[in-house]
């Protein structure tokens, strides 16, 4: 791996793991306008408590050494969940500033994805 993929990888790394870990807390702690935009786009509020949770469990299982295929299971999380994201503020309506957040952390999740080392990819 080249030291400008490497650097490409920990950079979107480590802000995809601040990003999906700052939400995740802001999603289990049920911040007002976290449920608020949950209500808006039609979930239960418990959907948070999930989402959280499974955040903070796939930054875990991306920062540890190790365990490829965990990794892939917490990059395809961060994914659909983002993507599902991006397509819920699609299906109401939001304004453009509501798909800052999910595009972000999509691109990173894929920017993080793509540039892993050898030693983070499943071999088949």
């Amino acid at each position: 791996m080249s030291k400008r993929n490497k650097i490409i990888y920990w950079i979107a790394t480590i802000w995809l793991a601040l990003g999906m870990t700052s939400t995740g807390i802001v999603q289990i702690i049920k911040m007002k306008e976290e449920a608020d935009m949950m209500a808006n786009l039609g979930y239960p509020l418990y959907f948070l408590t999930i989402l959280g949770v499974w955040k903070i469990l796939g930054v875990i299982a991306i920062l540890i050494p190790k365990f490829p295929l965990l990794k892939e299971w917490a990059y395809a999380g961060f994914f659909f969940a983002m993507s599902g994201a991006i397509f819920s503020h699609f299906a109401v309506g939001d304004s453009g500033v509501a798909y800052f957040g999910p595009t972000l952390l999509l691109v990173l999740t894929v920017t993080s994805w793509y540039f892993r080392p050898v030693s983070r990819k499943t071999v088949i």
